[in-house]
């Protein structure tokens, strides 16, 4: 299955890129809910935490890392950051394709949403 977030990672469509290996690449969000709205994605269509295979356990850990990497990189990592994994529509994931947001650059508000 093909989605917005494959064709951004495959270079189909254009975003502005902060990381990208084999596995994944790190964009701004186009719609921004904090100065820095980052969002990290495995480059294999996975739809939904929910549906990460035991076998690919480790990605999940490695979108963390890369989430955190990406908080030092952009000066948010001493301040504070919030990461955010939306799953389902009730929770607001809106794209059916596993991301992590990575948003900082101001005080955050508990509960979120």
């Amino acid at each position: 299955m093909r989605c917005i977030f494959c064709s951004i990672a495959s270079g189909e469509i254009a975003s502005k890129k902060l990381y990208e290996d084999a596995e994944i690449v790190a964009f701004e969000d186009v719609n921004p809910q904090a100065p820095i709205h980052v969002l990290v994605v495995p480059k294999q269509h996975i739809p939904a935490l929910s549906d990460v295979p035991p076998e690919d356990s480790a990605l999940l850990g490695r979108l963390l890392l890369v989430a955190d990497q990406l908080a030092h990189r952009l000066l948010i990592a001493e301040s504070g950051y919030r990461v955010v994994i939306n799953t389902g529509v009730h929770a607001g994931q809106t794209v059916g394709h596993l991301h992590v947001h990575l948003l900082g650059g101001r005080a955050m508000q508990w509960p979120p949403g």
